[in-house]
């Protein structure tokens, strides 16, 4: 059996054949390499303002995991 080409499918189409497919370790990691389209975009610091500034993203986002 030939595996299909996991660049051209759907972040959908991946998932499922994941799901028909669990034990292709190939698949879960080109799935995971793509990331969560929704997670939010940081940008990164420029100034020691934004370090601070992400700091203090770092630190509440952490907080709020405990």
């Amino acid at each position: 059996m030939t595996k299909p080409d996991f660049n051209h499918m759907t972040r959908q189409e991946l998932r499922a054949y994941i799901l028909a497919h669990r034990e292709d370790d190939e698949a879960i990691e080109a799935l995971i390499k793509r990331g969560d389209p929704n997670s939010p975009r940081y940008k990164f610091p420029q100034t020691e303002e934004d370090l601070r500034e992400m700091q203090e993203i770092l630190k509440r986002k952490l907080e709020s995991n405990v």
